[in-house]
């Protein structure tokens, strides 16, 4: 069977990668499959902008690239940031330390030095910094990159530590002043960053790694009162402003807060959201809701991973199967557990990617790009999953699986593309669609069935027919003639 159409019309190429041993491999011949469903695309029908997907720059992973030869660190980055690669858009970096850093640091060290005069960026100049630009030399159409913060240094905190507390109401302007200070410093060394969180994860922990912690009013209130003037005064009200950055199953009330009136979301250009609330449900209802809340406005996963697991070195069939956990396994109450299965890691990308842009999502990033086999490095030893594993004592690198699913997406939806109108006549298929600015359509199709399935997808007059393999993603590109 082949993928059929009108060749005066459309042109398609089908790119799968499957359990079988597929790769972001092209496809042109099919097997047959009893099961069908019909896929219908309409590209006049559009919802958001997507800004882009990708990954996040940590000093764990710039670090372990440091640590291989400059063969494989340029395999790593032509892999993620590469025209043969994932092509990433949008990324992430921290503001001082977080979990996934060597050791707790900030820009600055004295209390004394509220206008900032010794603010340093030159701790980030050894690992990140290096990797960033060699990312951007890398990347032909570029990439958007947003900044966020784990923690103020401790002494601008109310119990002076790493982990927990607030910021003392004495140091919001100097807190406010200090993201200024470092989207300028980091434009010093060449790097423009495109936008900031307040606060990574404010609801936050209390005893594990860096934290501080905002309640929805006290966020809204430090935007609106310290941080969105400071960037205004200082030149940076370009820079993309995002509230919230923690999981999906508060942001309804987070939002409420943060677009209660024009005057609390006046500096706030969207919303960030995590994905650690649950690893099989997206709540589609929750980010309805908040596209509802603020239809203009950015809604951006920053951070997911496959946590609480160490990595499995070179075992391409573990990322396939249903045997991962998360930390919520363990601790979630039981009227909650429900929502922390196990799952396939393969799985869990494509299945909430598919969610969060079926749902007004127009952003997604992953956490860590690099990580060692052990899971880190990280100063708190909570050990997690990266698409890329590296051994960088004997200078070998793993492509995960979980890496080809990330890039199905990455790769054809294309920042500038819209989401388009999509139905499925399935409940075991997903998929999402979009049209991107050159006209190419881009379909992503999920089978998580232990079968293939035979797909008729359906654009205006026109069908494709094609059959997508027993677990596995496709990406479906059309064309116009």
């Amino acid at each position: 069977m082949n993928c059929t159409t009108d060749s005066s019309i459309w042109k398609c190429k089908v790119i799968e990668t499957s359990e079988a041993g597929n790769k972001m491999k092209v496809i042109d011949s099919f097997v047959s499959a009893q099961k069908s469903v019909t896929i219908s695309l309409d590209p006049s029908k559009t919802y958001q902008t997507i800004t882009g997907i990708g990954g996040s720059f940590t000093e764990s992973s710039a670090y372990l690239l440091n640590k291989l030869s400059p063969q494989n660190r340029e395999l790593i980055l032509e892999a993620y940031f590469g025209e043969s690669g994932a092509q990433y858009s949008l990324t992430r970096t921290h503001i001082n330390s977080c979990d996934f850093s060597l050791s707790n640091y900030a820009y600055v060290s004295d209390p004394e030095d509220k206008s900032l005069e010794s603010f340093d960026i030159a701790h980030d100049k050894e690992d990140i910094i290096p990797m960033i630009l060699d990312a951007q030399n890398i990347s032909k159409e570029g990439f958007k990159i947003i900044a966020s913060p784990w923690t103020a240094p401790p002494f601008m905190k109310d119990n002076n530590k790493w982990v927990g507390g607030k910021l003392k109401p004495e140091f919001y302007s100097t807190w406010a002043l200090y993201f200024s200070k470092y989207i300028q410093a980091m434009k010093k060394e060449g790097i423009n960053i495109w936008g900031i969180t307040v606060e990574n994860e404010p609801l936050g922990n209390g005893n594990n790694w860096e934290s501080m912690h905002y309640s929805a009013e006290e966020m809204t209130s430090f935007i609106q009162y310290h941080l969105g003037p400071s960037l205004e005064e200082n030149g940076l009200s370009n820079v993309v402003l995002l509230g919230y950055d923690q999981n999906r199953d508060h942001l309804k009330e987070w939002v409420d807060v943060m677009y209660q009136n024009e005057q609390t979301s006046k500096y706030i250009d969207g919303t960030a959201i995590h994905w650690y609330a649950s690893t099989f449900e997206v709540f589609p209802d929750v980010l309805d809701y908040a596209h509802e809340k603020a239809p203009e406005k950015y809604l951006i996963e920053t951070e997911g991973c496959i946590d609480a697991e160490i990595p499995h070195w070179r075992e391409d069939e573990w990322y396939w199967q249903k045997k991962a956990t998360d930390w919520g396994w363990d601790w979630a109450p039981e009227e909650e557990k429900h929502l922390h299965p196990k799952y396939v890691p393969v799985f869990r990308y494509a299945r909430d990617i598919i969610g969060c842009f079926n749902n007004h999502v127009d952003g997604w990033i992953d956490w860590n790009m690099v990580l060692d086999k052990q899971g880190g490095p990280n100063w708190f030893k909570n050990w997690c999953l990266a698409p890329i594993i590296v051994d960088p004592e004997k200078d070998e690198v793993y492509i995960t699986p979980m890496y080809y699913a990330l890039a199905h997406f990455s790769k054809y939806m294309r920042p500038g593309s819209k989401r388009i109108g999509i139905d499925i006549e399935s409940e075991t298929i997903q998929a999402t669609a979009v049209i991107n600015k050159n006209g190419t359509i881009a379909l992503a199709v999920l089978n998580e069935n232990e079968f293939p399935v035979h797909i008729g997808i359906q654009i205006d007059s026109y069908t494709k027919d094609i059959t997508i393999q027993a677990k596995a993603i496709q990406t479906i590109l059309f064309e116009k003639n």
